[in-house]
């Protein structure tokens, strides 16, 4: 280099060096029989701009200190916090800073390692190995991202405190907490809470960063999902995968501890809709006249008559009162009430309800739904942190919220007719600071200008996000609903009406304002001025000859809601009784990548925007005990996991049950003979079933049908 003493350039041959800030280290020549002389270069953008400081280094092993480093989860939210730590040199594996250091994980960097890691006789599946309980966990690093643990390993041993910038929920945690572990760092540690990436939320974060301690629990929380995950997917696919091929089935049986009950409620459904068989019903529509407006009644059959659900099986009744109402001139009314409905506006969006929202309004997969919404979160930065469970708002959040309206209504001027209608001081029942989880709703940031370069489907994601936001800021939506009862010819007729009083919060989202569609939904309608007493004229009798319907296909949308909801599916009423409501199975950062992982297994395939299990997974379900594939006792776990974060039990507790049922299992089904048709699902990986043209009907499955099985018969109309 240019500008150093030529005795000094000689010493730096070969030296050893380091790097802290700007600054480059080299270890020069012998000082005595323990120092050395070190000179640090500060490091310019012109090639000759730097200064020489010579120092003395007591023992030339020492490492190069970094003051604070910030361990993130990716490369690009490395970069965020850099830009706005001032960290703008690029290190190795690193954005260097005058005050702190930004490194990045590139998702997990370490995984848990595989059976045969404990012992080399593993590799051989054999049932007598059965089951696999590691006496102590190892984490192993992944081949494909070694060289920058390497670099976070180094960043460790050298910093003084360690902020975790990863994402903020268990995942997050545990992508960092590994690492600390792994690396046996035992310095201080903070933890970055953020809950968006444009620049004024990273530094709102950065002032109140969080003490480690009070995140930790979601470590251990995380650690246990992944332990439990291992258990039961090494364990119980090695058993059914055995228990298969002495059966004569050459491949391999997946099992996880939440795909398989996933792939359940799939299955469950597809049966039913197999097995339903249409039951007829009759119904009658009369067309009434009031002052020229007409206006639809519905016949009320006797009770005797109808199911469960109001809906008249008898059809000689319902052709009899067709034929006496079509003979008579007028129905009066006996009955009307009139009350005001208030519709409070929907809570701001978690992933779940918008992954459902945007598969059925959209028609997007679940996955795909994640994906755009973590690119409107990491890339375009205008919404806040996507993988959220809870669709409330912090209080102290309220305060943002005029900055928020004005950075939307200025980036978007289609927005002014409705900006004009919101009040940025009314708080809705979003904002609850005791219904808030690790994360709000998802909202819409004040870095609202990015919108521009949306476009397609990120833009309808994102518009969807916006509107719930800007709902709060809106009344209730009010209505009132007026429902009239009519005596015609000696039958019961039913009139409702909908008389629109404040459109409310659905100024923002009109498509709320649109019809409920469908053939079972009855259609809208304002009634004319009735009052008790008055005649109607009868202008038009219906009879409506229908069939009860099977159940619906699952769309993604509807089994995210399921996983979410699953309490309500289950079956057991003392299982159900311990069941939270809100109890789940998978979380919201993992169901998309579960369900996605069943249909690239090929254990289920889409037909339009409906989820259809295959014959590989009836063979599946029907091969694995219950219990394992039961939705509930997943949930019942789940339940365990959210102890183990609250600290009401232990990681270790917690691992120990899970081996102890888990090796139950083993004991009770190493003895079965399964019966497995269809074909099998090959070690590696390919999908089981593939459909060979990209339209057609689904093959059904052993011992199902394909459609519902309704009889034939000539329809009657009246």
């Amino acid at each position: 280099m240019r500008g150093i003493p030529r005795a000094t350039a000689r010493s730096m041959a070969g030296a050893p060096e380091w790097r802290t800030g700007g600054n480059r280290h080299l270890a020069c020549r012998p000082a005595g029989p323990t120092r050395f002389i070190c000179i640090s270069i500060q490091i310019n953008l012109a090639p000759d701009a730097f200064s020489v400081h010579p120092y003395r280094l007591q023992d030339p092993s020492m490492k190069a200190v970094v003051m604070r480093l910030f361990l993130c989860e990716k490369p690009s939210q490395a970069k965020d916090i850099a830009a706005v730590l001032g960290a703008t040199r690029r290190g190795d594996g690193c954005w260097i800073g005058p005050n702190a250091t930004v490194t990045w994980c590139i998702g997990h960097l370490l995984e848990t390692a595989p059976p045969d890691a404990y012992d080399a006789r593993y590799k051989r599946w054999v049932l007598d190995d059965l089951p696999i309980v590691p006496d102590k966990w190892k984490m192993l690093v992944k081949p494909r991202t070694a060289s920058q643990f390497k670099a976070v390993k180094r960043l460790l041993g050298e910093t003084r405190e360690l902020v975790i910038a990863t994402d903020a929920d268990r995942e997050g945690e545990m992508i960092a907490r590994e690492l600390v572990e792994h690396c046996r760092y035992r310095g201080p540690i903070q933890r970055l809470w953020l809950s968006a990436l444009d620049d004024a939320s990273i530094r709102k974060a950065l002032a109140s960063l969080k003490p480690g301690a009070d995140t930790f629990s979601l470590y251990h929380s995380a650690l246990g999902r992944s332990r439990a995950d291992w258990l039961i997917g090494m364990n119980m696919s090695r058993l059914f995968t055995l228990l298969g091929r002495q059966s004569g089935y050459q491949g391999v049986l997946p099992v996880g501890r939440v795909q398989t009950p996933t792939l359940r409620l799939v299955v469950d459904r597809d049966r039913s809709i197999a097995d339903f068989v249409p039951v007829p019903y009759w119904a009658i529509d009369v067309k009434l006249l009031h002052e020229g407006q007409a206006f639809i009644a519905q016949w009320r059959a006797p009770a005797d008559a109808c199911d469960d659900q109001d809906r008249c099986l008898n059809q000689p009744l319902a052709q009899q009162a067709a034929e006496a109402l079509r003979n008579a001139a007028s129905a009066r009314v006996v009955k009307l009430r009139t009350e005001r409905i208030r519709e409070a506006a929907p809570l701001p969006f978690d992933l779940g309800t918008l992954q459902e929202i945007c598969s059925k309004k959209l028609g997007l997969g679940a996955q795909e739904t994640l994906d755009i919404a973590q690119s409107l979160y990491e890339t375009h930065k205008v919404i806040t942190y996507p993988r959220s469970d809870c669709g409330y708002l912090p209080i102290s959040q309220h305060g943002e919220a005029a900055g928020i309206i004005a950075a939307l209504g200025k980036a978007d001027p289609a927005l002014s007719e409705l900006l004009r209608h919101l009040d940025p001081q009314r708080r809705s029942r979003a904002w609850n600071d005791a219904r808030v989880s690790a994360h709000h709703g998802i909202i819409p940031t004040a870095a609202a200008r990015g919108i521009e370069r949306l476009t397609g489907k990120p833009r309808a994601v994102y518009t969807l996000i916006r509107a719930r936001y800007l709902a709060q800021f809106l009344p209730n939506h009010e209505y009132d609903r007026t429902q009239a009862d009519f005596e015609c010819a000696g039958q019961a007729l039913r009139a409702v009406g909908k008389q629109i009083v404040e459109p409310g919060w659905k100024r923002a989202m009109p498509e709320a304002l649109a019809p409920a569609k469908g053939r079972e939904a009855p259609a809208p309608q304002n009634l004319p001025a009735l009052f008790q007493g008055c005649d109607c004229a009868v202008n038009e009798v219906i009879l409506k000859d229908l069939w009860t319907q099977p159940p619906k296909p699952f769309t993604e949308g509807d089994l995210i809601k399921a996983m979410k909801n699953v309490a309500r599916l289950v079956e057991d009423p003392l299982l159900k009784q311990k069941l939270k409501d809100t109890t789940g199975i998978g979380t919201e950062a993992t169901r998309a990548g579960i369900i996605q992982g069943l249909l690239d297994r090929g254990y289920l395939i889409k037909q339009g925007k409906a989820l259809c299990a295959t014959p590989a997974a009836f063979s599946l379900i029907d091969a694995v005990p219950r219990a394992i594939a039961d939705p509930g006792t997943t949930a019942i776990w789940e339940q365990a996991l959210d102890m183990v974060q609250s600290g009401e039990m232990s990681l270790e507790e917690f691992v120990a049950k899970q081996a102890a049922w888990m090796s139950k299992q083993v004991t009770r089904c190493v003895g079965l003979r399964l019966t497995i048709s269809g074909p099998a699902s090959p070690a590696g990986g390919a999908a089981p079933w593939k459909k060979k043209r990209k339209t057609g009907t689904r093959k059904a499955a052993s011992g199902t049908a394909s459609k519902s099985k309704r009889p034939a018969r000539s329809k009657k109309k009246a």
